[in-house]
């Protein structure tokens, strides 16, 4: 019957409103957009290493890394294509509408009905996907050798994201389904002060209390690395409470390090992978490229630019939530602010379109500025060029990415770019 009825609401001539084919256009404009750079890249790489890394790639590694390359590229596209299949399929079969009709004769409270919607919604999407990660991992990245992530690793993992996701994410859901329905005109407002505040609480707590969960911390032992690397944050003028070595190999053989956190909570994190991959020069200026974006502010100021985008988003809801055709674009028989946040995160692909690929170029100058402070402060000025060929060789990394991709998705330069403009950094350091 309510099938019936959606295929009438189909038939009918408000059945694509101009917010529905503005979402349509909107979510197969980027998948085609998508296909576009993902064959692109692909089909960009050359047949040989590009000269500066012929030291680190032989041939048979570089071949090995364009087939990893064009495997991970086209399983994404395999995966968006599939998300892309569910949501139209979805949309046509009136799902949105079904699912609130169907919570509405279980639960009378809106807040709790708000919750579920939208979490019904995402953990079945979990769920859905959740095949093509398994393959992600335990096929293609063990077939080129990456994966140590044990079935029960994963499986924790996914069970502990869920439920953070449910206490967190539902906390936050429920704050802003709150004041969208009793704060009035200035819910917008009010939502904006309270994520602003729960956002950057998270990222106080997160260091002693999130990544925890995931990843075992151990203070780095005493010897020469730890010495120098409490060296060098002595001469940047860094204050650090503790180094860590972190177990990254217990899910891949790739190599990290980060910088992470503020106040007491600050925190230097090293894997497990880079302390025995890499030599102490080359992991001293990994970290000296994180305590770059440490002393250029990147997350202050990335918070602040976070901050201020979520305000404008925070006030644009408020004004889509009192468009009935919004709602009719997706054939509800009646509107909410859960659903109606649902709709507007869809509404706004084609900002994202536009807006995503300027964070990308914001992401990729800031890591640029890193790179600069890493070859002015580290004792082996050149060692970051080392540390990042090694990393790539090891990751087998795509050298040379199609600029289309690089707008679209990459938050980091491509490495050649970055390695020319170091090694000219390194020039000007050397006296005339």
């Amino acid at each position: 019957m309510k099938f019936q009825k959606f295929s009438r609401w189909v038939q009918s001539d408000q059945s694509m409103n101009a917010y529905a084919w503005l979402i349509l256009m909107a979510i197969v404009f980027g998948f085609i957009l998508e296909a576009v750079a993902t064959f692109l890249n692909i089909r960009h790489a050359p047949a040989t290493p590009p000269e500066p890394f012929q030291d680190c790639f032989d041939q048979d590694r570089f071949l090995r890394a364009r087939d990893y390359l064009a495997q991970k590229a086209k399983w994404a596209l395999v995966v968006a294509a599939w998300d892309l299949s569910l949501l139209l399929l979805w949309w046509w079969l009136g799902g949105f509408n079904l699912l609130d009709q169907w919570l509405r004769t279980l639960l009378s409270d809106e807040l709790l009905r708000g919750v579920a919607y939208i979490g019904i919604l995402l953990v079945a999407g979990r769920i859905l996907n959740l095949p093509f990660s398994i393959h992600h991992v335990f096929v293609i990245e063990n077939r080129f050798g990456f994966n140590r992530t044990t079935p029960g690793t994963f499986a924790l993992d996914l069970i502990k994201s869920l439920i953070l996701s449910a206490l967190l994410g539902g906390l936050l859901l429920w704050g802003v389904l709150w004041f969208f329905q009793q704060a009035g005109p200035l819910a917008w407002l009010y939502c904006w002060i309270g994520v602003t505040l729960f956002s950057l609480g998270i990222q106080y707590v997160a260091p002693r209390w999130i990544f925890p969960l995931f990843f075992h911390f151990k203070p780095l032992p005493e010897g020469a690395l730890r010495r120098a690397v409490l060296a060098y944050a002595q001469k940047v003028q860094v204050s650090v409470r503790e180094v860590f070595e972190v177990d990254g190999s217990r899910r891949s053989t790739k190599a990290n390090a980060f910088f992470t956190g503020f106040g007491k909570n600050r925190r230097i994190a090293l894997f497990d992978t880079l302390i025995q991959s890499h030599s102490e020069d080359e992991v001293i200026a990994v970290l000296a490229h994180e305590v770059g974006h440490d002393r250029h502010h990147h997350v202050p100021k990335g918070l602040a630019i976070g901050i201020v985008h979520m305000g404008l988003l925070f006030f644009l809801l408020s004004v889509f939530l009192k468009e009935p055709e919004l709602f009719r674009a997706f054939a509800m028989e009646q509107g909410s602010v859960y659903s109606g946040l649902v709709f507007f995160s869809l509404l706004l692909t084609p900002l994202d379109l536009i807006v995503g690929p300027m964070f990308k170029w914001y992401s990729r100058k800031n890591e640029f500025e890193a790179d600069r402070f890493a070859v002015q402060t580290a004792p082996d000025p050149g060692a970051l060029i080392g540390a990042l060929k090694k990393l790539a060789a090891n990751s087998l990394s795509n050298l040379t990415p199609h600029p289309l991709h690089v707008m679209l998705h990459d938050t980091h330069p491509p490495l050649l770019q970055r390695i020319q403009r170091m090694e000219q950094e390194w020039r000007n350091l050397i006296p005339t």
